[in-house]
C-alpha cells in the first residue's frame, strides 16, 4: 500500500511538471524580447564607439555597394566589384590600428601577388603547354612553401601573418586560373583596383571620422588598471580589520576586490594586441620619434606580478584560519596606513600616466618606507604573540626560550597521540552508511588543525608579510612607470599637477576618516 501511494505521488509530480512546462515556456516568450532589448542597451551603454562604429561599418558597405547599383561604376569593374565589398567586410576593424594592419597587409598581399603572378605569365608565356604546366605546378609548390615557412617567424606572424595568407591565395588563384583562362591577367587587375577602392573607404573610415585608436586604448586602459588595483587593496584592508555582518554587502566588497585585480591579471592578450596595433597608427605626438609601445606591455607584466600579492591577500580574508580580533585590533593602525601608501602611489602613478607627466620617485617611496617601518617596529614591540598561544603566556625573558621549546614537544607529541586514539575508535565505530561515512571524512583534518598549538599571531603574521611583499613589488612598478616616462618623453610636473594629487590625497584621507568614524559608531552602539 505504501509503495503504491508513492507511485501516485510520483505521478502527481511529473503530471503537474507537464502541465506547468507551457506556462514556463510562455512566462519566457514574454520576457525575452526585455531580455535582449536590455543587453543591446547595456553593449552600447558600456561604450558608445561600438554603435559608431557599427554605423560606419554600414556606411561604408553602403558605398561599396554603389560600385554594383549605379550603372556607370558597374560597366568599369564588372563582376570584381563584390571583392570591394569582401575588403570592408573583413579590413574595418574597431581601432585605426587594427584597420591599418588588416588593410595594408591586404594590399601589399594582394600587389605582390599580381606582380609574381604577371613575371610568371611572363615566364611561361613561350614554352609549351607541357612545360607551362609543370612550370606553373613548381612554382606554386616554391611560393607556397616559402610562404608557409615565413609565417612561423615570430616577426612575420606578429606583425605580416594576414598579409602573407592574403598573398598566397591571390597568388595561386591567379596562376592556377591563367592556364585554363584567357586574359585572367587583366582580371587580376580589376581585382588589384576594387581592393584598392575597399581598403580606401575602410582607410577614410577608421581615420577621419571618429576615429578609434588603439595607443589611446592602451593608455587609458593601463591607467585604469593601477586605479583597479589601488580599489582591491583598499577592500582586502577593509574587510580584514572590519567586522561585517552584512553577508550582502560582504558579498559585493567581494565581487569589487574580485573584480579589481581579475582587470590586471587578464589583460596580457589585450595590451599586446593593443601595442601591435598601436605600432601601425601615426605618431601620436608632435616629435617624430617612434612611442615606445612595448613599454607599455612590459608595464603590464610588472603590475600584474604586482597584482598576485593583491590575490594572495583576498586569499588571506578566505582562510580557514583566522587571526583573533583582538590581534587584528592591536596591529590596525599601522597595517591600514602600509596599504593606505599603497593605494595612493597606485592612484597617484594612475595620474602620471592618464596625463603624461613625470612624478617625484624619492617621495613616493619615503612615505611607503616610512609606513613599511611603523609596521615592522609595531611588530618588533609585541615578540610573544608569536611565539605561541600556550607557550608565549609561560615565557617572560629570553632565557627561558630553551624550556619553552621544550615544553613545546610534548604538547604536540600529547596532541598526536589524541588523534591517533581518535583515529582508531573510528575505525573501531566504522558507520556502515557511505553516507555517513562522507560525512565525518573533514572531521579529522579539522581536528589535525586545531590540536596543533599555532600561535595566534600566525594567520595574520602572513597577511603582514604579503604587504611587505606588496611594497617590495611596487618598487618595481615605480621604477617600469618611471622608464615609461622617459621613453615616452613625459612633461615634467607642475604645480597644478601638484595641487590636483594633494586634493585627491586629501579626498582619500577624508573617505578613510569618515569610515572609520562610522565603523567605531556601529562598534560602540553594538556592544
Amino acid at each position: 500500500m505504501p509503495k503504491a501511494m508513492k507511485v501516485d505521488q510520483l505521478s502527481q509530480k511529473e503530471e503537474t511538471r507537464i502541465n506547468a512546462q507551457p506556462n514556463i515556456l510562455m512566462k519566457k516568450a514574454r520576457t525575452l524580447p526585455v531580455y535582449v532589448c536590455r543587453n543591446i542597451w547595456k553593449v552600447g551603454k558600456d561604450d558608445p564607439r561600438r554603435v559608431i562604429h557599427a554605423l560606419k561599418v554600414g556606411v561604408a558597405l553602403t558605398l561599396v555597394s554603389f560600385l554594383y547599383l549605379l550603372e556607370t561604376l558597374f560597366e568599369g569593374v564588372g563582376q570584381n566589384a563584390m571583392w570591394a565589398v569582401i575588403t570592408v567586410v573583413v579590413v574595418l576593424e574597431f581601432t585605426a590600428g587594427a584597420t591599418l594592419c588588416k588593410g595594408l597587409n591586404r594590399g601589399f598581399g594582394t600587389l605582390c601577388a599580381v606582380s609574381l603572378a604577371f613575371f610568371i605569365e611572363f615566364m611561361a608565356e613561350e614554352t609549351g603547354r607541357v612545360y607551362r604546366a609543370v612550370f606553373i605546378g613548381a612554382t606554386v609548390f616554391l611560393v607556397g612553401f616559402m610562404s608557409t615557412y615565413l609565417r612561423f617567424f615570430p616577426f612575420i606572424k606578429k606583425n605580416y601573418d594576414y598579409g602573407v595568407v592574403i598573398f598566397l591565395l591571390t597568388f595561386n588563384l591567379i596562376t592556377v586560373s591563367s592556364f585554363r583562362v584567357q586574359n585572367v591577367l587583366h582580371m587580376a587587375q580589376e581585382r588589384l583596383y576594387t581592393i584598392a577602392i575597399g581598403c580606401g573607404i575602410c582607410l577614410l573610415m577608421s581615420l577621419l571620422i571618429f576615429p578609434n585608436w588603439s595607443g589611446e586604448d592602451l593608455h587609458r586602459s593601463t591607467a585604469r588598471k593601477f586605479e583597479a588595483l589601488a580599489k582591491s587593496i583598499e577592500g582586502c584592508i577593509d574587510e580584514y580589520f572590519h567586522d561585517k555582518d552584512d553577508k550582502v554587502s560582504e558579498n559585493k566588497l567581494d565581487g569589487s576586490i574580485y573584480k579589481g585585480y581579475r582587470a590586471v591579471l587578464d589583460s596580457k592578450f589585450s595590451d599586446e594586441t593593443l601595442a601591435s596595433f598601436a605600432s601601425w597608427e601615426p605618431r601620436p605626438t608632435r616629435h617624430c620619434h617612434k612611442y615606445p609601445w612595448q613599454q607599455y606591455v612590459k608595464l603590464g607584466t610588472v603590475l600584474r606580478h604586482f597584482g598576485y600579492t593583491a590575490v594572495a591577500l583576498h586569499g588571506c580574508l578566505q582562510s580557514e584560519i583566522q587571526a583573533p580580533k583582538s590581534v587584528r585590533l592591536l596591529f590596525r593602525d599601522p597595517c591600514m596606513r602600509v596599504a593606505s601608501e599603497v593605494s595612493k602611489v597606485l592612484v597617484e602613478l594612475a595620474y602620471s600616466i592618464s596625463n603624461r607627466r613625470l612624478f617625484s620617485h624619492d617621495a613616493l617611496s619615503d612615505h611607503l618606507h616610512e609606513a613599511l617601518r611603523d609596521l615592522n617596529s609595531a611588530i618588533k614591540s609585541h615578540p610573544r604573540l608569536f611565539l605561541g598561544s600556550k607557550n608565549g603566556r609561560k615565557v617572560t625573558e629570553t632565557k627561558h626560550d630553551k624550556a619553552s621549546s621544550a615544553v613545546a614537544l610534548p604538547s604536540l607529541k600529547t596532541d598526536t597521540s589524541v588523534m591517533l586514539q581518535w583515529k582508531s575508535n573510528r575505525i573501531a565505530d566504522q558507520p556502515k552508511n557511505s553516507s555517513e561515512q562522507k560525512q565525518l571524512r573533514p572531521t579529522l583534518s579539522k581536528l589535525a588543525i586545531t590540536t596543533l598549538e599555532f600561535s595566534e599571531a600566525l594567520p595574520f603574521a602572513a597577511f603582514a608579510s604579503l604587504l611587505v611583499e606588496m611594497v617590495a613589488r611596487l618598487e618595481l612598478v615605480i621604477e617600469e612607470v618611471e622608464e615609461l616616462g622617459r621613453a615616452a618623453y613625459f612633461r615634467e610636473s607642475t604645480a597644478s599637477d601638484e595641487l590636483t594629487i594633494k586634493v585627491k590625497i586629501d579626498n582619500m584621507r577624508q573617505d578613510e576618516n569618515s569610515h572609520d568614524l562610522h565603523t567605531h559608531e556601529v562598534h560602540r552602539i553594538v556592544d
